[in-house]
């Protein structure tokens, strides 16, 4: 064993697809697997111009830290609205609800959390940011 693994975040497969998400809106990434992590998990994130998450989600365990890597962004978390430029990271606790909204010129966003927590642990809440 090397004690390392390297891979593209942009070549993993696209679970947005698996999720009933058009790719063109957005693409999510998950690489735990793919890296053999065994205590993080990590995340590449696109979204399109003006495409916002369809529902926003919790954690009844997981905390993420969203990290804007380039474009613009919105994220409503609880009740506020968070403005991002790039380089901008929100830590968001478990219990939050959360969605993202990706800003005129799209965004490219890296997640990074726990390693799976088993099923069941999102929260999801369809229509949650309205507008």
């Amino acid at each position: 064993m090397s004690g390392y693994t390297v891979k593209n975040l942009k070549e993993i497969e696209n679970q947005g697809v698996k999720l009933g998400l058009d790719e063109g809106d957005i693409e999510v990434r998950m690489a735990k697997d793919p890296l053999e992590c065994s205590g993080c998990g990590i995340t590449y994130m696109r979204l399109a111009s003006g495409f916002r998450s369809p529902h926003g989600h919790a954690h009844k365990t997981q905390e993420e830290i969203y990290v804007l890597v380039s474009g613009s962004a919105r994220m409503k978390v609880g009740d506020d609205i968070v403005e991002l430029q790039p380089f901008t990271a929100v830590r968001v606790s478990p219990e939050a609800m959360r969605g993202y909204e990706g800003g005129p010129e799209g965004a490219e966003l890296i997640v990074i959390g726990t390693p799976r927590t088993g099923g069941g642990d999102a929260d999801t809440q369809t229509d949650w940011w309205t507008d």
